[in-house]
């Protein structure tokens, strides 16, 4: 029997507890002191659930877009993998995240990387880029919902003044840039004087392969596509949330910046480590809703309405994510690829 690893145990437990303590916090914070009598009459009949079924069918489009997305950078480092899996990876990312936040990313380069016979550091560097892509995507659409709305934003900076600060501190830290200074010497330093010590070089090899599938999406084919494929998963994100808003009289007529604002709320708030974005999730759609005259934004009484609002709309779509983890969980059992088909090792 193999022998007990407390660090091993402590570790997981940080990883996989933590996350989860944080949102359940947050939620039962937040639903508390909620009419739920309130928010049940209105979830059974005051909703028009065709739109949040449309919603649904968008979020699985949106998952198809990432997956083809992904699909053009790995044909750029040389692995070459059919549609369905990798559309199929993605699934499995989202519904890994409801249980392990944020090592759905780590499962799926391990699935496609097993899948082709590839090098599982150079998928992780195209999956990077993938990621990075999506960063720059929310910092401008932030950029813009601010240009849009910009008194709604400086409510919600008055309302949580220590994110203004904690994002000005961030960004003005002299610990980050010397830390980046420093990555970046220690990287270049690795490379051009690069000993035979086996750690150093297996180290110095990884950092290519990541730096090789992270440096594929500048010389790739179909940048074009690419960036078809980026508005395509965007609008896609933005429009089951906006046609959300169609499914209750008291959103909608609120319009489209509105939605906009609670999108980029909602993006943000997916930074925080939860399962799923529960708790986050539902705080910065409240907020984004209360902006608007949807209830007055407060922890000791939440509005039911933006609460049923949240809680339908953040339900619905887990509840999609599970269905898709179970396909993918049958999908990948069943599927059985030739050997040695990929490239890239």
């Amino acid at each position: 029997m193999e022998k007990f690893n407390i660090k091993k145990a402590l570790s997981y437990t940080v990883k996989i507890g933590l996350p989860i303590a944080i949102g359940v916090c947050l939620f039962y914070w937040l639903y508390n002191n909620v009419d739920v009598a309130e928010m049940r009459e209105i979830l059974r009949y005051d909703v028009n659930y065709r739109w949040i079924f449309l919603m649904l069918a968008i979020s699985v489009f949106s998952h198809v877009f990432r997956g083809l997305r992904w699909r053009l950078q790995l044909r750029s480092i040389g692995i070459d993998v059919p549609a369905a899996p990798v559309v199929v990876s993605i699934f499995g990312t989202y519904a890994v995240n409801l249980i392990f936040p944020r090592l759905g990313e780590v499962w799926r380069c391990g699935y496609i990387a097993r899948r082709q016979n590839a090098s599982f550091t150079k998928v992780v560097g195209s999956m990077v880029a993938d990621r990075l892509s999506d960063t720059v995507t929310v910092l401008v659409l932030t950029v813009v919902a601010v240009l849009l709305a910009g008194p709604a934003f400086d409510k919600f900076f008055a309302t949580f003044p220590q994110v203004k600060d904690g994002l000005w501190n961030l960004l003005t830290s002299p610990y980050l840039w010397a830390g980046c200074a420093i990555a970046v010497v220690a990287v270049v330093a690795l490379f051009r004087f690069g000993s035979s010590n086996r750690l150093v070089c297996r180290v110095r090899d990884m950092v290519a392969n990541v730096w090789q599938g992270f440096a594929a999406i500048a010389k790739m084919e179909g940048k074009w596509m690419f960036l078809l494929y980026t508005v395509l998963i965007w609008g896609c994100y933005f429009i089951q949330l906006y046609v959300c808003f169609f499914a209750f009289d008291f959103t909608s007529g609120l319009g489209i910046v509105c939605a906009l604002v609670c999108f980029v709320l909602s993006s943000i708030s997916m930074g925080i480590p939860t399962n799923g974005g529960l708790g986050a999730w539902h705080i910065a759609v409240i907020f984004g809703l209360s902006l608007y005259g949807v209830g007055n934004f407060s922890f000791d009484s939440p509005d039911a309405r933006a609460s049923a609002f949240a809680m339908l709309v953040w339900g619905a779509q887990t509840l999609l994510l599970i269905l898709l983890g179970i396909y993918t969980y049958i999908y990948v059992c069943v599927d059985k690829p030739k050997k040695n088909i990929g490239k890239g090792k």
